[in-house]
């Protein structure tokens, strides 16, 4: 089984110090989630609000407050690929609908040079209407455009020139490389609508939250009910974060069958902490977790 980290709330120095450690300590994967901004006083609520998904959120704190730190993910991941060579970077999850999808395309085509292919790109429809009402991006359509836009950004990567016409998007000859390109796409979501997305153009699915064992293999069941349905087949990667650095809990997803488990940040890069203490909890969560470190190869030193 594979161990990754879910980050959220964080500093951007403090990310890339996070990267490097978690590479040395046997983290295969570092996962950054986004939002853009925050629209004081939202009403909006997250669709796993009042459920056990969101009763095991870190510090039950909201998810966008005025003490949150944001990040651009794409911006930052690219700092982390700069001292890092082998740890998976992936965005958990970018807001595909707020963007233009030859713009994203671009951004994430340029991270896929800059970390030599090691980047996964988690992609959702998003939920804060007010987010999206502050950046001009029509909410109600959000789901038919992050599908449009994965046609039109998976084109852009195809290599040579494309041309797309959809509900949309009116696209002439265009070409944004000239070698084709393969990027990973993780879909997240826990909603119908959302597996139904992520099993007809996902190369895998990302449980929204942090639900409980029997909850994340309940949607795990429908997503790949959904994919043997109408999928296109081939690999699809599923990806579950289990809260803490519990090795417990870990085995438990690992004797229910998943490969791939995130365990949230914060709970062993304890906020506050200086770099040394940040180090230390994190290098005893890998051996707890049975994790095997590995020495730093050819990158920037500390």
């Amino acid at each position: 089984m594979q161990v990754g980290l879910s980050v959220y709330n964080i500093d951007a120095g403090d990310l890339v110090d996070l990267a490097r450690a978690a590479e040395d300590a046997g983290f295969a994967s570092l996962w950054l989630g986004e939002h853009v901004v925050l629209p004081v006083g939202y009403s909006s609520e997250h669709p796993t609000t009042g459920t056990r998904t969101a009763a095991r959120r870190p510090h039950r704190q909201p998810i966008v407050d005025p003490a949150t730190k944001l990040l651009d993910p794409l911006v930052a991941l690219a700092a982390c690929a700069a001292v890092t060579r082998r740890i998976t970077l992936a965005t958990g999850i970018l807001l595909v609908p707020l963007r233009p999808p030859l713009l994203a395309a671009r951004m994430v085509h340029t991270l896929h040079g800059l970390s030599a292919g090691r980047l996964v790109l988690g992609v959702g429809a998003g939920w804060l209407r007010e987010e999206f009402e502050a950046l001009g991006a029509p909410y109600d359509s959000r789901g038919r455009r992050l599908a449009e836009s994965l046609q039109i950004m998976r084109a852009a990567w195809g290599g040579g020139p494309f041309v797309h016409r959809g509900e949309f998007f009116q696209l002439e000859r265009l070409q944004l490389c000239e070698q084709p390109v393969h990027v990973p796409v993780i879909m997240g979501g826990n909603s119908d609508p959302a597996l139904r997305r992520a099993a007809r153009l996902g190369d895998g699915w990302f449980a929204s939250g942090t639900p409980e064992l029997d909850e994340a293999c309940r949607l795990r069941e429908r997503v790949l009910a959904y994919r043997a349905e109408m999928g296109p087949g081939g690999p699809f990667r599923l990806f579950a974060r289990v809260g803490g650095a519990d090795p417990d809990a870990v085995e438990r997803y690992r004797a229910a069958g998943w490969d791939h488990v995130l365990v949230w940040a914060d709970r062993v890069w304890p906020p506050g902490s200086d770099l040394e203490a940040k180090r230390a909890s994190l290098a005893a969560a890998a051996r707890a977790l049975g994790l095997v470190p590995e020495p730093p190869v050819g990158r920037v030193p500390a």
